[in-house]
């Protein structure tokens, strides 16, 4: 099994339940697609590098989440990245294939 290291940052402007819910729909699109999660670490609110802009908002902070997973193919790791570009909740994203 492959390992992956998944951070995204979601949008401050949500509530804490609907910042949870994406966070944990995020999750199960993962499983869903045959990955196996491992660690869910959530960051809390921090301060970006930059300001991104998305749409007509401009952020300047943003809620991180840190996701290891295992998958034997890449299946969820393409539909977690095609859903993550399309999320108005979602500001940025990254996936890392972690080596051992």
């Amino acid at each position: 099994m492959k390992k992956y290291e998944i951070m995204f940052i979601v949008r401050p402007t949500l509530s804490e339940d609907e910042i949870k819910k994406v966070a944990s729909n995020f999750q199960k699109t993962l499983e869903t697609n045959k990955a196996k999660v491992t660690n869910v670490d959530a960051w809390g609110q921090k301060q970006l590098a930059y300001d991104i802009k998305v749409g007509n908002n401009t952020y300047k902070t943003g809620y991180y989440f840190v996701v290891n997973i295992e998958a034997d193919n890449d299946l969820a790791i393409k539909e977690f990245d095609r859903l993550a570009l399309i999320s108005n909740d979602i500001i940025r994203h990254i996936i890392i294939s972690k080596e051992d």
